[in-house]
């Protein structure tokens, strides 16, 4: 009698031969993520990272709880012990098994990619019209940015009085365009860096121009046809100014601290880029630019450990992050601990229901003129629905409507790297998902019969604090066999005379 294992999955058929890569498509291959830097470093040291942050806070609560958690995910990302679908081709039979994701929101790399190729596809097909676009980039001085990364009501009303100050500019530089025309854009708050530092700042993908409504009822496209250098460097004083008043006005600086950043020297810490303008046609570079607008904090293929992965397990082990470009202090890389990696992913991640980016002016999800803005360029989405007829009975249960905001992971995949997932590697034909199989025996009897790792890797325990350099010393002070030494001071200890009567 076959085992329970052997009647519910068939082993994969051995490929025949090397696929030819010059006729064939790519051939999707499942990740290994404990191959990465990353996965050893957090299994090994995430105990002691949790203890020692626990320890050190006076209050007692260490590490957030949505970034152990987070952490934790990480773990159970990609590993086929925790659960997996079973795929099968519907040409040879050939089967696959795909590992869950944890769908996280700052420390796996693979996730954080997914969200962002979906966040990217979503916006480019279904929100920004064929418009020119222009992306806006807002730096604060580093003395505010503690205030924007902890404080979120902060954080909106410095990206309100920088949308407001976009605004006023777009409608100058707009000929014809009326006082109360309004911008469309999506916001982008990143709480890091690109040399793995918290680095508070704005990113902004702006409809390069504005938006009115024309007594006919329809919405009017004025470009900014007069948008140039000189504007947005003239915005970084009034943003200075706005922004420091607003701070003044909160109580979070003092007038002499505020009328001394008022006169630094240039813009004072306050610095706006626009010179990136993507045409409204150019639709594969405006998904290039909303894909870095929403990038992940960090690039897992920009880490390395410098003696392989075998040692990250010890405490001094060492890993190098190499920077994208040079810092202003001609740094190219930096060297870490694995506790000191972990303490700097772990300010990246965001706290929950924080959404990661907004929407602003008529791409509002309640503006009036939304849909007709996101039509232009569109005519598909101009045609209204065909009517229903008169006789025909209700549907009993209505199909569920699609959220174009989701995206098949498959679809995904393809779109990024051109490799289809669900094309067997065997025969070139379409696989189909069979089941979700999560229950642990079930899943532990497959892995058995398949040879494949069965159980996840375990999670090494926290370690005590290190050694001082100065110990107690708990050694004997006299030796047994020679008795106790002579004291340095003799005391008269014996009694009175008549005392004792």
């Amino acid at each position: 009698m076959a085992t329970p294992a052997k009647r519910l999955f068939r082993p994969p058929r051995p490929l025949t031969g090397q696929p030819d890569w010059s006729t064939s498509r790519p051939i999707y291959r499942p990740r290994q993520p404990t191959a990465t830097p990353l996965y050893p470093v957090v299994r090994h040291h995430l105990e002691t990272f949790v203890a020692q942050a626990a320890e050190s806070d006076p209050l007692g609560y260490g590490v957030p709880a949505w970034v152990e958690k987070d952490f934790r995910a990480y773990l159970r990302c990609g590993i086929l012990a925790h659960g997996f679908a079973r795929a099968r081709c519907d040409d040879c039979g050939h089967e696959r098994l795909i590992a869950f994701s944890c769908k996280g929101r700052g420390i796996c790399p693979s996730c954080n990619t997914r969200r962002m190729a979906e966040v990217a596809a979503h916006l480019t097909d279904h929100v920004l019209p064929h418009l020119p676009v222009r992306q806006w980039v807002l730096s604060l001085p580093k003395r505010l940015r503690p205030y924007l990364h902890h404080n979120p009501d902060v954080a909106g009303a410095v990206l309100r009085i920088f949308l407001r100050a976009i605004r006023t500019t777009l409608r100058s530089a707009s000929p014809g365009a009326p006082h109360d025309a309004r911008l469309g854009a999506v916001s982008f708050l990143h709480r890091f860096g690109s040399s793995l530092n918290p680095h508070f700042h704005f990113h902004l993908v702006v409809l390069d121009g504005v938006f009115a409504q024309v007594p006919d009822g329809t919405v009017r496209f004025y470009e900014a046809t007069r948008l140039d250098e000189h504007h947005w460097l003239g915005l970084q004083r009034v943003i200075q100014r706005r922004v420091l008043r607003h701070f003044r006005t909160r109580g979070l600086l003092d007038e002499a601290d505020a009328e001394g950043m008022l006169s630094w020297q240039g813009s004072g810490g306050f610095s706006i880029d626009a010179a990136v303008r993507i045409q409204g046609d150019d639709r594969a570079g405006v998904e290039r630019l909303l894909r870095y607008c929403a990038r992940p904090p960090f690039a897992l293929e920009r880490l390395h450990a410098p003696s392989g992965t075998a040692t990250l397990a010890s405490p001094d082990a060492r890993l190098l992050y190499r920077f994208p470009r040079p810092t202003p202090d001609g740094r190219t890389e930096i060297l870490l601990s694995p506790l000191q990696l972990l303490e700097r992913i772990a300010r990246f991640v965001p706290p929950p229901r924080m959404h990661r980016h907004r929407y602003h002016g008529v791409l509002a999800p309640n503006a009036r003129a939304r849909s007709a803005v996101i039509a232009i360029g569109r005519p598909q989405l101009t045609l209204p629905p065909p009517p229903e007829p008169p006789c025909a009975p209700p549907d009993p249960e209505p199909a569920r409507r699609a959220n174009p905001a989701r995206i098949r992971w498959a679809v995904l995949l393809a779109r990024i790297y051109e490799v289809l997932p669900l094309l067997c590697p065997a025969c070139g034909g379409q696989m189909s998902i069979l089941a979700f199989l999560t229950d642990p025996p079930v899943v532990s009897a497959i892995l058995l019969h398949l040879d494949l790792p069965h159980r996840p890797p375990p999670l090494s325990p926290a370690r005590g604090p290190p050694q001082g350099d100065f110990l107690l010393d708990q050694t004997a002070a006299f030796d047994p066999v020679d008795g106790e030494p002579e004291p340095e001071f003799c005391f008269d200890q014996s009694l009175p005379p008549g005392f004792d009567d």
